[in-house]
C-alpha cells in the first residue's frame, strides 16, 4: 500500500495598513495587493489543480482571489473560520506599545506568553489548539490532496508546531511568518505511522 500524502500550501494575506502597529487580530482590515510581482512569483508556485481555503476576513479573501487571478486560476475559495487569527479581545485596535507598556514588568504575560489571554480573547494556546483540531479534520477528509489556504501568522505557526510537535510557547515567539510568505507542510500517511514533512517555511521568492 503506497502512502496518501496531503499537501498543505500555507499563505499568510498581504500586508495591511497598521502604521500605528496595533492589535489587529481579527479585526476586518483590508489587503494591500500592490505588490503584484512577488504575487506572481508565489502563484506560480502553486498547483493549478487544488481546494482553495481562506478565513472569513477580507485580508484572505482578497489575496486569495488576487493569487488565483496571477495564477490564471477559477476555483471556488472555501471559508474555514476555524482557521481564523487570533482574538486579541479588548487589546484590538490598541497600540501594542501602549498595551505593554501598561501591564508592568511584572504581569504572567512576560512569563507565559503563549498561555495568557488577553480580556475578552483567546490565547495563543487555545488558538493552537483550535488551528490543530481543524486542520486534523481537513487532512481526513481532503486526503491526498493538495489544500491551498490563505491565512494569518499565528495560524501558520499553529500549523507548524502541529508538524513539529513545538509547544505553544516555543511556537509564538520563535517562528516568523512573514506577509506573502509560503509555507508547505506534507502529510504523509502510510497506514501505520502518519508524520509531517516540512517542505518549506516562510518562504518569499526573490
Amino acid at each position: 500500500m503506497s502512502a496518501v500524502v496531503t499537501r498543505w500550501w500555507w499563505l499568510r494575506h498581504a500586508p495591511v495598513a497598521n502604521p500605528e502597529r496595533i492589535f489587529y487580530g481579527q479585526l476586518d482590515f483590508e489587503a494591500d495587493l500592490s505588490d503584484s510581482d512577488l504575487m506572481m512569483k508565489q502563484a506560480q508556485r502553486l498547483p493549478t489543480e487544488a481546494r482553495w481555503f481562506a478565513t472569513p476576513l477580507r485580508r484572505t479573501r482578497q489575496t486569495a482571489e488576487a493569487l488565483q487571478s496571477a495564477a490564471g486560476v477559477e476555483c471556488p475559495t472555501e471559508s474555514e473560520p476555524a482557521l481564523i487569527e487570533q482574538d486579541f479581545g479588548s487589546w484590538q485596535g490598541r497600540r501594542s506599545a501602549e498595551v505593554y507598556a501598561a501591564l508592568g514588568r511584572d504581569h504572567p504575560i512576560w512569563d507565559a506568553p503563549s498561555a495568557f489571554a488577553p480580556p475578552n480573547g483567546e490565547s495563543f494556546e487555545a488558538m493552537m489548539a483550535r488551528v490543530q483540531a481543524r486542520i486534523i479534520e481537513m487532512t481526513e477528509a481532503h486526503a491526498g490532496r493538495d489544500l491551498i489556504v490563505v491565512a494569518h501568522g499565528g495560524t501558520i505557526r499553529a500549523a507548524m508546531a502541529l508538524a513539529l510537535g513545538l509547544d505553544g510557547q516555543t511556537a509564538s515567539t520563535r517562528l516568523s511568518v512573514d506577509t506573502l510568505s509560503l509555507t508547505r507542510l506534507d502529510h504523509i500517511d502510510d497506514g501505520q505511522s502518519p508524520v509531517w514533512l516540512v517542505e518549506a517555511f516562510n518562504v518569499i521568492p526573490t
